[in-house]
Protein backbone atom coordinates (compact mmCIF):
# COMPACT_ATOMS: atom_id res chain seq x y z
CA UNK A 1 0.00 0.00 0.00
CA UNK A 2 1.72 3.28 -1.04
CA UNK A 3 1.76 5.80 1.67
CA UNK A 4 0.72 8.41 -0.90
CA UNK A 5 -2.09 8.84 -3.16
CA UNK A 6 -2.50 10.59 -6.58
CA UNK A 7 -0.48 12.42 -9.00
CA UNK A 8 2.22 14.96 -7.49
CA UNK A 9 3.86 17.06 -10.45
CA UNK A 10 7.66 18.06 -10.00
CA UNK A 11 8.68 19.56 -13.13
CA UNK A 12 6.91 20.47 -16.79
CA UNK A 13 8.62 21.10 -20.27
CA UNK A 14 5.86 23.64 -21.27
CA UNK A 15 8.38 24.64 -23.89
CA UNK A 16 8.06 21.26 -25.89
CA UNK A 17 4.20 22.20 -26.54
CA UNK A 18 5.61 25.20 -28.40
CA UNK A 19 8.61 23.53 -30.08
CA UNK A 20 7.04 20.20 -31.10
CA UNK A 21 4.15 18.61 -32.62
CA UNK A 22 3.55 15.89 -30.29
CA UNK A 23 2.33 12.57 -31.85
CA UNK A 24 2.14 10.09 -28.80
CA UNK A 25 2.70 9.87 -25.14
CA UNK A 26 4.36 7.35 -23.05
CA UNK A 27 4.00 7.13 -18.92
CA UNK A 28 7.81 5.60 -17.79
CA UNK A 29 9.41 4.86 -14.43
CA UNK A 30 12.48 5.81 -13.50
CA UNK A 31 15.40 3.86 -12.50
CA UNK A 32 16.86 6.44 -10.16
CA UNK A 33 19.68 6.62 -6.79
CA UNK A 34 18.42 7.40 -3.66
CA UNK A 35 19.44 10.88 -3.81
CA UNK A 36 17.77 11.85 -7.00
CA UNK A 37 14.39 10.65 -5.55
CA UNK A 38 14.92 12.72 -2.09
CA UNK A 39 15.91 15.42 -4.51
CA UNK A 40 12.79 15.37 -6.81
CA UNK A 41 10.28 15.03 -3.55
CA UNK A 42 12.16 19.18 -2.93
CA UNK A 43 10.41 19.43 -6.14
CA UNK A 44 13.88 20.28 -7.87
CA UNK A 45 14.19 19.29 -11.67
CA UNK A 46 14.84 20.70 -14.83
CA UNK A 47 13.69 18.99 -18.47
CA UNK A 48 14.78 21.86 -20.54
CA UNK A 49 17.78 19.94 -22.72
CA UNK A 50 16.49 16.44 -21.82
CA UNK A 51 15.59 14.26 -24.54
CA UNK A 52 15.02 10.12 -24.84
CA UNK A 53 16.18 7.65 -26.66
CA UNK A 54 16.01 3.41 -27.34
CA UNK A 55 19.46 2.10 -27.37
CA UNK A 56 19.48 -1.69 -27.50
CA UNK A 57 16.34 -2.69 -26.81
CA UNK A 58 16.13 -0.26 -23.78
CA UNK A 59 14.73 3.63 -23.11
CA UNK A 60 17.08 6.09 -21.84
CA UNK A 61 16.48 9.69 -20.59
CA UNK A 62 19.22 11.59 -20.76
CA UNK A 63 20.62 15.56 -19.74
CA UNK A 64 17.83 16.38 -17.79
CA UNK A 65 19.00 17.80 -14.76
CA UNK A 66 18.11 16.85 -11.14
CA UNK A 67 20.31 18.75 -8.99
CA UNK A 68 22.43 16.95 -6.28
CA UNK A 69 20.69 16.96 -3.05
CA UNK A 70 21.79 19.16 -0.38
CA UNK A 71 22.34 17.56 2.42
CA UNK A 72 23.93 14.25 0.82
CA UNK A 73 27.51 13.71 1.14
CA UNK A 74 29.64 11.52 -0.90
CA UNK A 75 26.51 9.46 -1.93
CA UNK A 76 25.65 11.81 -4.35
CA UNK A 77 24.55 11.71 -7.63
CA UNK A 78 25.84 13.73 -10.87
CA UNK A 79 23.05 16.16 -11.52
CA UNK A 80 22.91 15.06 -15.55
CA UNK A 81 23.29 11.48 -16.10
CA UNK A 82 22.09 8.99 -18.23
CA UNK A 83 18.64 7.36 -16.62
CA UNK A 84 17.31 3.85 -17.78
CA UNK A 85 13.22 4.30 -18.30
CA UNK A 86 11.18 1.22 -17.28
CA UNK A 87 8.56 0.35 -20.16
CA UNK A 88 7.02 -2.36 -22.01
CA UNK A 89 9.07 -4.44 -24.49
CA UNK A 90 5.86 -3.76 -26.91
CA UNK A 91 6.39 0.06 -26.55
CA UNK A 92 10.23 0.75 -26.69
CA UNK A 93 9.53 -1.36 -30.12
CA UNK A 94 6.80 1.28 -31.24
CA UNK A 95 8.65 3.75 -30.70
CA UNK A 96 11.58 2.50 -32.04
CA UNK A 97 10.35 2.02 -35.57
CA UNK A 98 8.79 5.69 -34.93
CA UNK A 99 11.57 7.26 -34.35
CA UNK A 100 13.47 5.13 -36.79
CA UNK A 101 11.49 6.89 -39.46
CA UNK A 102 12.88 10.16 -39.42
CA UNK A 103 11.66 13.76 -38.37
CA UNK A 104 10.44 12.57 -35.13
CA UNK A 105 12.24 12.43 -31.35
CA UNK A 106 11.52 11.67 -28.13
CA UNK A 107 11.62 14.38 -25.59
CA UNK A 108 10.25 14.15 -21.56
CA UNK A 109 7.01 16.55 -20.73
CA UNK A 110 6.52 16.17 -17.42
CA UNK A 111 8.46 14.42 -14.30
CA UNK A 112 5.65 13.47 -11.59
CA UNK A 113 5.09 11.31 -8.39
CA UNK A 114 2.56 8.87 -8.78
CA UNK A 115 1.04 7.14 -5.99
CA UNK A 116 4.96 7.69 -4.45
CA UNK A 117 6.49 6.15 -7.64
CA UNK A 118 8.56 8.29 -9.54
CA UNK A 119 7.41 8.52 -13.59
CA UNK A 120 8.32 10.71 -16.69
CA UNK A 121 5.80 11.43 -19.31
CA UNK A 122 7.46 11.23 -22.80
CA UNK A 123 6.44 12.01 -26.30
CA UNK A 124 7.12 10.64 -29.69
CA UNK A 125 7.05 14.27 -31.38
CA UNK A 126 7.87 16.15 -34.46
CA UNK A 127 9.83 19.55 -35.20
CA UNK A 128 7.78 22.76 -35.30
CA UNK A 129 9.28 24.83 -38.45
CA UNK A 130 9.37 28.38 -37.35
CA UNK A 131 5.88 29.12 -39.45
CA UNK A 132 4.39 26.67 -37.47
CA UNK A 133 4.92 28.02 -34.59
CA UNK A 134 4.21 31.60 -35.48
CA UNK A 135 0.51 29.91 -36.80
CA UNK A 136 0.26 28.46 -33.29
CA UNK A 137 0.55 31.76 -31.61
CA UNK A 138 -1.71 33.72 -33.85
CA UNK A 139 -4.51 30.85 -33.62
CA UNK A 140 -3.97 31.17 -29.66
CA UNK A 141 -4.30 35.21 -29.93
CA UNK A 142 -7.25 34.81 -32.28
CA UNK A 143 -9.04 32.46 -29.66
CA UNK A 144 -7.91 35.15 -26.57
CA UNK A 145 -9.47 37.77 -28.88
CA UNK A 146 -12.92 36.10 -29.90
CA UNK A 147 -13.06 34.91 -26.01
CA UNK A 148 -12.70 38.20 -24.64
CA UNK A 149 -15.23 39.76 -27.53
CA UNK A 150 -18.04 37.07 -26.30
CA UNK A 151 -17.36 37.88 -22.66
CA UNK A 152 -18.22 41.31 -23.48
CA UNK A 153 -20.85 40.94 -25.32
CA UNK A 154 -22.85 38.41 -22.42
CA UNK A 155 -22.43 41.23 -19.86
CA UNK A 156 -23.67 44.31 -22.04
CA UNK A 157 -26.56 42.16 -21.97
CA UNK A 158 -27.06 41.48 -18.71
Amino acid sequence: MPRERGEKVVATNRKARHDYLIEDTYEAGMVLSGTEVKSLRAGRASLVDGYAFIDGGEAWLDAVHIPEYKAGTWTNHPPRRKRKLLLHKQEIIKISHKTKEGGYTLIPLKIYFSDGRAKVEIAVAKGKKEYDKRQTLRERQDKRESDRAISARKNLGD
